[in-house]
Order: structure tokens, then C-alpha cells, then sequence
């Protein structure tokens, strides 16, 4: 059974979070969005290249390791993009806000949805 929203929604639960996506990184389409503030599809195709041009730099440097986070530090904002362990493609993406949220919480609760996501 699939608890995408549920996941997603858990994610809404950090101080200082703004809105998070389930993004397909082959597609850049989104699986499920919850909260608001940006445009989710459109951060969800820009993101799917961030992914993608580090999965390629890696494969470059013949890194053989995997990408558990990638974080963007913006002047207002914190966006954490976590790639879903065991399913391939798919990331976990949130965003919160820099002057409410604890970064390391944030990555803490991003870590431990993605853990629980079930498809």
C-alpha cells in the first residue's frame, strides 16, 4: 500500500518547512507534493538535473558510493534533496525556511521518512 502523501505530509511537520515533493528523477515528474510556496513542478524538473549531473559526475570520478543528500543553501531557504535507498530514480525533495528550521533536524526527518516510504 502506498503511504506517499502520509510521507510527504510527516515531512510538513518540521519547523520551518515550506512544501516537499516525491519526484521521479528518469521523468522529473512529481509522485506526490504537499505544502506551498514554490513552484513543485517546476523545482521538481530543475532538481531532476541537479540529480542527474551529480549521478554522472560520480560515474565520471568512477565513485563507487551513493548519494545519500544533497543540500542547497539558499539566503532564505534550505532545500534538501534525498534520494530514495532500494527504488532507483526516485527523491524525496523539502524545502524550509532558514530563519524557523534546524538543518539538521530537517535532514534527520528526511532520512527517516525516506526510510519508512513504501510504493
Amino acid at each position: 500500500m502506498s503511504n506517499i502523501q502520509e510521507s510527504l505530509d510527516g515531512l510538513l511537520t518540521i519547523d520551518g518547512a515550506m512544501c516537499c515533493a516525491l519526484v521521479d528523477a528518469n521523468s522529473g515528474m512529481m509522485l506526490g507534493q504537499a505544502g506551498s510556496g514554490l513552484d513543485l513542478e517546476l523545482a521538481a524538473a530543475g532538481n531532476t538535473e541537479v540529480v542527474r549531473a551529480k549521478l554522472k559526475t560520480m560515474a565520471s570520478l568512477k565513485l563507487s558510493d551513493s548519494i545519500e543528500d544533497i543540500l542547497i543553501t539558499l539566503g532564505k531557504q534550505y532545500h534538501i534533496i534525498r534520494l530514495v535507498s532500494g527504488k532507483p530514480g526516485l527523491f524525496l525533495y523539502l524545502v524550509l525556511d532558514k530563519s524557523r528550521a534546524n538543518l539538521a533536524l530537517g535532514r534527520r526527518k528526511a532520512a527517516e521518512i525516506e526510510a519508512g516510504l513504501q510504493l
